[in-house]
C-alpha cells in the first residue's frame, strides 16, 4: 500500500481536474456528496454491497478502473469490500483524522474522488489482511463474462 502519510493536495495533481460547478453538473447530489465531499452512504443501502457479478469496478466520476470482482469479498460490513485495488497506482491514500479517530482514506488516483477507507489487521482470511471499504455510489460495475 502506498504511504498513508500523503497529504490531500501536497505534491499531487489529479489528471482529471474539473471545477466544483462542473462536478455538480455531472454528478447526482448523492454522488457529489460522497465523491467530492468525502461523505458516506448508509450501510447495506448501496447497490454493490452484496453483488457477486464478475467485472471491473470503475470510479463513477472519471471511469478509472479501480477494483475487480476477483478481490471483492463478503465482509458483512454493509459496503463493498476488497482486499486490494486493481493496481497500487489506481488509488491514493490520505490519513483521515475526522470523526475523532484515525483512518486511511482511499481516493481515485485519476480524479481525486473519495472512495472510502482501508483497514488492516481485522482478521479477514484474505491475502493482504486489508479491507478496502468502498462506497457503492463511488463506483460503477462493468460486468465481464
Amino acid at each position: 500500500m502506498n504511504s498513508p502519510e500523503s497529504a490531500p493536495h501536497t505534491g499531487y495533481t489529479p489528471t482529471v481536474e474539473k471545477t466544483d460547478e462542473e462536478w455538480r453538473r455531472e454528478l447526482t447530489p448523492e454522488e457529489y456528496y460522497v465523491l467530492r465531499q468525502a461523505g458516506t452512504e448508509r450501510p447495506f443501502t448501496g447497490e454493490y454491497h452484496d453483488t457477486h457479478t464478475k467485472g471491473v469496478y470503475q470510479c463513477r466520476a472519471c471511469g478509472h478502473e479501480l477494483f475487480t470482482s476477483k478481490e471483492k469479498f463478503d465482509s458483512h460490513c454493509g459496503w463493498p469490500s476488497f482486499w486490494a485495488p486493481l493496481a497500487e497506482d489506481r488509488v491514493r491514500y490520505i490519513r483521515d483524522r475526522s470523526l475523532g479517530m484515525e483512518r486511511i482514506e482511499v481516493r481515485c488516483a485519476r480524479c481525486d474522488s473519495h472512495l472510502g477507507h482501508v483497514f488492516e489487521g481485522e482478521g479477514y482470511a484474505t491475502p493482504t489482511d486489508q479491507r478496502y471499504c468502498i462506497n457503492s455510489i463511488s463506483m460503477k460495475l462493468v460486468p465481464q463474462e
